[in-house]
């Protein structure tokens, strides 16, 4: 990680703390050293970030910092709550941190009334027995789609049948209770829909592709006029 980007990320992850956090929980949290939160916090606060604390017995950033409350009404913050956990039900381990977090930081710069609404939150999601097991790395495959990396898999049919793909992934998609990746398959040389759960084993390769007229998520789209029903894989 960037030093930019650890510094910034400090920054964020102290904004989302109510009370003072020590060097070891910034440590865990951003899976560095501790010696090394140390000097980051040092940079920032001679940077003018208004740090309060010290080595040994915590950080809290000042609330001048934070930026002008956010303004939601009760049904909003339903809204986003629910999708939050929603993902945390669904979504790899590394989506659902995400989650929480994303959470945390807008909690944390709610006005006092507003939190305690976000945190009164009138529709829950919990975990499902129908919860589909995926056996490949989830959030690696994300990264691939975002990254646009070539990946090869290892496919299972709803017959049984076994196959070897080479394709370019375009997005992923959720119908629960199992997840679809969207791809242009260049062994079949056509669009199609896998279920990440019958993925028995992925390469993602360093190559990227680029976008191609008629392989691209939007042909996708447009031939399926928007709509994401199952197509053969």
């Amino acid at each position: 990680m960037r030093r930019a980007d650890r510094l910034f990320r400090i920054v964020e992850y102290l904004k989302t703390r109510r009370e003072a956090v020590t060097g070891e929980e910034i440590a865990q949290e951003m899976e560095i050293g501790v010696r090394t939160v140390y000097r980051d916090i040092a940079d920032l606060k001679a940077s003018g970030v208004p740090i309060i604390g010290e080595a040994g017995v915590g950080y809290l950033l000042s609330k001048d910092y934070l930026v002008k409350p956010l303004m939601f009404n009760v049904d909003e913050l339903d809204a986003l709550t629910l999708g939050a956990q929603m993902v945390e039900s669904w979504g790899d381990s590394a989506l659902a941190h995400s989650a929480r977090r994303a959470i945390e930081k807008i909690t944390a710069v709610l006005p006092a009334s507003l939190a305690e609404d976000a945190n009164r939150s009138a529709a829950y999601a919990c975990s499902s027995r129908s919860k589909v097991p995926i056996t490949i790395d989830f959030a690696a495959l994300r990264r691939a789609v975002r990254n646009k990396n070539w990946v090869e898999i290892q496919y299972t049919d709803e017959s049984g049948r076994k196959s070897q793909r080479r394709i370019r992934p375009l997005c992923l998609v959720f119908i629960a209770p199992v997840w679809l990746l969207a791809a242009w398959c260049e062994t079949r040389k056509d669009f199609r829909e896998f279920r990440v759960d019958r993925i028995t084993n992925l390469q993602i390769t360093n190559a990227q592709f680029t976008n191609e007229s008629g392989k691209t998520l939007k042909d996708l789209q447009e031939q399926k006029s928007s709509k994401f029903t199952p197509i053969k894989s």
